[in-house]
């Protein structure tokens, strides 16, 4: 299908738009404030399932997005059908005008790619998909000699190619492989208005616009360390001390102007009910309702509790110092009121940062993060939904999705204890089906096959997810700064929940960040106590015998192993039983057994579940004193990890064993020198059995 540019009557803009520009707006968080000139409409090719036709119908939660042998190919046309060994041409989008590609994405993707600009005959680039999809730039850097590092953690973020590439006509992309193999992908491009002026992309721009490319990789390297504000303003002090079930105004600042920094830490004696009780209310303007209201620790992105991570617009540090980046621009005023809607007192200190900011009756937005939640939710793969994160008429910029939940689904594995199978579903203005279609959940937020691994960048993270496998409280990130989603009269984000196992009781809260023209309506329903009620994890939760772990018997290691003066047992939700045993080793090289039953011979794999917290340090494993394949390629299992609590589970080779009692010895390797006590929690072993 080929896309052209519909023209309206946005006003033209006689600057370039070129390689050098679209480097430095990857950084440029003021600009999101202001409609865009020339505008553009960022649309997203991918994968997803074209079974999926009809908004709502039959096929609407299809999910075969790209595993391959799909009942239709997962791309725009066949080019060229299947030849003798199953290798076909397929075509992944034909964009007609000016444009940018501004993001790539895959999990994983067999074939080739051919990228044809501006009707040239001749391919751009002609590769491995994967190494474009993952990062652009990359192939264009070798070729040139330029330090690929820098484009590490930068432009390449987990999973994710953030590498813009304009063009003045037209942009092809074509995919050859077998449509039988995997192939996961999107991509995502800017369409301008048809007045854009726009300078098509040449590799050598990476020479010629190298500044702006080591800067926006320095910047996107290390947000917090690296992007200075620009404002010569001083900040202004906020404390205060506010009491239980009452609202108190923290700051009043007059207009016209922005915020370009709010910085906030809040002191309580239960610090993550605070968080989460804890209302914060940004309101611009003399408007009745903030344009944020949001829990206070919702808003900065790493709630439940105080979870660390350093992204561009939100960084959350280890002692709870919570900074966010995204302008907020106000005509005559904007007041901050924190609402403690919990039992205990609240104090909030911090600092705002106001800038030089003229109001512009055309073009500026007021800044928005409408919190919202649902408890009490049925997860299943049999009844899907879409969850609206933001539904609004009028006129702005969606630029960043934020997700809080609690999954209590009781297999300890990714597979099987997934929740976030659901695509990304995203109308624009006239939209009649979504102009962004996704291939899953953690596809959107940058990742792949549903890992628990906590990771972060600039533009997206999973700060927050307590395991084992996907189970607990999980929070997962996305930013929009170079692939922001304008729109001149409707957006409508939804994302869908659709789990590998039936779960009830799920707790679902996310944002939906944007920008929006004063007279913008939308969904917006104000937050209620019953909404910011204290969770928790199920008590006494024992693991499921279910997917990734099907055939599976659990046993709980305080009953496998023998009583003594190191080992003791903590209480929590988060363990099997809701017990962990810890064992207290007094040197490197002491040993703890537990002793294994096998109620029968035959092949079988154990795992173990294990605690990671900053007291932790490193085991081996080994059954009937033989490896059998725990932890990396030297058998050792790292625990320690900084600022969090989780719980992860670790799988052996499969091995044949006979019926009986087997000695599963733990060793312990050491710890970090920070590490004065240290503390091994082992909470469970199972024993599956393998066809």
């Amino acid at each position: 299908m080929l896309f052209t540019m519909g023209v309206s009557g946005s006003v033209g803009c006689a600057t370039s738009i070129h390689t050098g520009k679209l480097l430095r707006e990857m950084t440029d968080l003021a600009r999101l404030a202001d409609l865009p000139q020339p505008f553009y409409k960022t649309i997203q090719f991918s994968s997803y399932d074209r079974a999926s036709a009809l908004p709502g119908g039959p096929g609407w939660f299809a999910n075969n997005d790209g595993f391959g042998n799909e009942a239709s190919p997962n791309f725009e046309a066949v080019l060229k059908e299947p030849d003798a060994e199953g290798i076909g041409e397929y075509l992944i989008c034909d964009v007609e005008g000016p444009g940018a590609i501004v993001r790539t994405w895959t999990a994983a993707c067999t074939g080739d790619i051919r990228l044809f600009l501006d009707g040239s005959r001749t391919p751009l680039y002609e590769g491995p998909a994967p190494e474009f999809l993952t990062c652009p730039y990359r192939p264009f850097a070798k070729q040139l000699g330029i330090d690929e590092a820098m484009l590490n953690g930068a432009f390449q973020q987990s999973m994710a190619g953030y590498c813009p590439i304009p063009f003045a006509k037209r942009c092809r992309l074509i995919w050859i492989g077998d449509v039988k193999k995997v192939h996961f992908y999107h991509v995502q491009i800017r369409r301008y208005d048809s007045s854009a002026a726009v300078k098509t992309f040449a590799p050598e721009d990476l020479k010629s616009y190298a500044t702006d490319l080591q800067n926006t990789s320095r910047l996107l390297a290390d947000p917090q360390g690296q992007c200075p504000a620009t404002s010569k303003k001083a900040p202004v002090s906020i404390a205060a001390t506010i009491p239980a079930r009452s609202a108190q105004e923290v700051l009043k600042l007059e207009g016209p102007q922005a915020l370009e920094r709010l910085v906030l830490r809040v002191h309580a004696q239960d610090l993550d009910l605070a968080l989460r009780q804890t209302i914060l209310n940004v309101i611009c303007d003399g408007y009745p309702w903030g344009q944020v209201q949001a829990p206070i620790g919702d808003f900065f992105g790493a709630a439940p509790g105080v979870n660390p991570f350093n992204s561009l617009p939100f960084t959350v540090s280890p002692d709870g110092t919570m900074a966010c980046r995204y302008v907020m621009p106000f005509k005559s005023s904007l007041r901050i009121v924190v609402d403690n809607r919990g039992q205990q007192q609240v104090t909030v200190t911090g600092s705002a940062l106001p800038m030089d900011y003229q109001w512009n009756d055309e073009t500026s937005m007021h800044f928005r993060a409408r919190w919202r939640v649902d408890h009490g939710l049925l997860a299943s793969p049999h009844a899907v939904q879409d969850m609206p994160f933001l539904i609004a008429n009028g006129c702005g910029t969606y630029v960043g999705s934020a997700l809080m939940l609690l999954n209590p689904c009781a297999v300890p594995t990714p597979s099987g204890g997934w929740w976030g199978e659901g695509d990304e579903k995203v109308f624009i203005d006239d939209d009649s089906f979504p102009s962004t279609f996704g291939t899953g959940s953690e596809d959107y937020f940058n990742y792949g096959w549903s890992v628990p691994d906590i990771f972060g960048h600039a533009y997206c993270g999973q700060p927050r997810d307590d395991g084992p496998g996907n189970r607990g409280f999980v929070t997962n990130q996305r930013w929009h700064i170079i692939d922001d989603l304008p729109f001149r009269s409707r957006l409508a984000f939804y994302l869908e929940l659709f789990s590998h196992m039936p779960t009830p009781g799920m707790s679902y809260a996310r944002i939906g960040y944007h920008y929006a023209r004063p007279g913008t309506m939308d969904d917006h329903v104000a937050i209620t106590d019953e909404d910011v009620r204290p969770l928790s994890l199920p008590a006494n939760w024992q693991p499921a015998a279910g997917g990734a772990m099907r055939n599976s018997r659990y046993y709980q290691a305080e009953e496998l192993a023998r009583p003594g003066p190191q080992v003791t047992l903590e209480e929590g939700n988060l363990w099997a039983g809701g017990q962990l045993l810890v064992w207290h080793p007094g040197g490197k090289g002491e040993q703890l057994e537990l002793r294994v039953p096998i109620l029968e011979s035959g092949k079988h794999a154990l795992h173990l579940g294990l605690a990671l917290n900053q007291h932790a340090g490193r085991i081996t494993a080994k059954l009937d004193g033989h490896s059998v394949g725990f932890g990396d390629k030297a058998d050792v299992i790292d625990l320690n990890v900084p600022y969090r609590v989780l719980s992860r589970q670790y799988g052996s080779d499969p091995i044949e064993l006979t019926k009986g009692e087997h000695v599963l010895t733990l060793h312990y390797e050491g710890v970090p020198d920070s590490v004065s006590e240290p503390k091994i929690g082992i909470d469970y072993v199972a024993v599956q059995k393998r066809e």
